[in-house]
Order: C-alpha cells, then structure tokens, then sequence
C-alpha cells in the first residue's frame, strides 16, 4: 500500500512505515493474513488514547479558565468516540484501512468505532516514530478549531461516555440499580448506582431515574479519570 498521499494529509512522513500500516490495520485483516505475524492497531490505540488524553487535557487547562468540572466535560466531547470518528473523516482514515473481506462488506469503513480508534493509533505511531512534538501538533490540528467552533455543546451525556468507554472491553458488562427512593409523590428523589462486573463503580441521585443515572455515569467518570 502506498501511504504517500496519505502522509501527505497527516502533515508527516514517517520514517518507519510499518508503524503507520499497523495503525490502519484492523484485527480483522490481521486474522485473516496469511502473515500469522501481521499486527493491528489494537496497541497502538492503547497508547493513542492516552496521548489523546494528556495533550487535550494540558492544552485546555493552559488556554482556559474553566473549573475542574468544565474541563472534565469539555475533554470528554473532544475525544469521545463521535469527535474522533469526525477527525479521522476529516483525513479520509476510511479510504486507508486495511480490512478483512467480511469487515469490507459490513461497512466497516464507515464504522465509528474503527475510524475513533485508528485516529488513536495513528496518534501513536506518530509519537513512536517522531516523539511528543509532532504527535502533538497532529492533535491540535483537530483539539483546537473544535473548542473554538460556534455553538459548540457542552458534553452533558455521561451515560454514552462512559459507555463508550467500557465497550472497548467487550466482556465487561455495566448496569444501572435503584439504590433507594424518597420524599413524596411530587418530589421525590432517587438514588442510582452503577455498576461494572457487579462492582459498584458510581453513585448519583437526582428527580428522576435518569438524572440520577446520569450523576452516577458522572461520579464513575471522575473516579476513572475522565
């Protein structure tokens, strides 16, 4: 595969190609390969989403004066899966993903969740190639024209990102429970918790069940350093 053009659109030449070839290789492909030794992007995606994380969260906390509550929300809608999946459009990640067969007819291409991680491990790869600097400055070539976009929404749905989170983990399983329920008919207030493989990871209350899922998504972000 000839990755020049899309070098070209990242803004970077790589000096180690493969590095690039696995951050656009899906597992898929891998298992399919008659190359057994064909690696995906499953690691580097790892890595990328902290990266992510870090460069995001130092830029906003230097160039803002939000408090810690703003900036935890403000985080969250830069690198949740829908922002990442709009950056690697934006760079056309779709046309460059190596595929199985089964994962081409299925859309894959298109699937949101595939082009957020390949943004990660492409973020990765680049830092594993050239360092923090470029990895950095590829970044913020998305961070910050989306802070500074006109009527941009606050991220006020915890529940889809923490979701979001825990389904890279396909076998962990997360459930909200009623914990307990008071005052009258027409205020009452409940208490929600959460809970990631029967562990209590959240707790929130609220007017409603909803609002107080909410709160608990919110409180099990916060303690995962989201």
């Amino acid at each position: 595969m000839d990755l020049s053009v899309f070098e070209r659109k990242l803004e970077y030449s790589f000096r180690d190609k493969k590095l690039l070839l696995t951050a656009l290789t899906h597992s898929s492909y891998a298992n399919e390969s008659k190359n057994k030794r064909e690696d995906c992007y499953e690691r580097l995606e790892f890595l990328g989403d902290s990266i992510l994380g870090a460069v995001t969260a130092d830029y906003i906390y230097r160039n803002t004066k939000l408090p810690e509550g703003e900036l935890t929300r403000l985080k969250a809608s830069l690198v949740c899966e829908k922002a990442l999946c709009g950056y690697s459009k934006t760079l056309g990640v779709g046309e460059y993903m190596r595929l199985s067969r089964g994962e081409e007819r299925g859309g894959g291409r298109e699937r949101a969740s595939i082009l957020a991680d390949m943004f990660e491990a492409i973020t990765a790869a680049m830092y594993l190639d050239g360092g923090i600097e470029p990895a950095s400055a590829f970044i913020l070539r998305f961070i910050v024209p989306a802070i500074s976009a006109p009527k941009r929404k606050a991220f006020k749905d915890y529940k889809t990102l923490l979701q979001e989170i825990i389904q890279k983990n396909p076998e962990d399983i997360i459930e909200y429970q009623l914990e307990s329920e008071s005052g009258p008919d027409h205020n009452k207030h409940f208490v929600m918790r959460v809970l990631l493989d029967n562990n209590v990871i959240g707790r929130g209350g609220g007017k409603s069940k909803k609002e107080a899922e909410q709160q608990a998504a919110r409180e099990a972000l916060e303690l995962m350093g989201y």
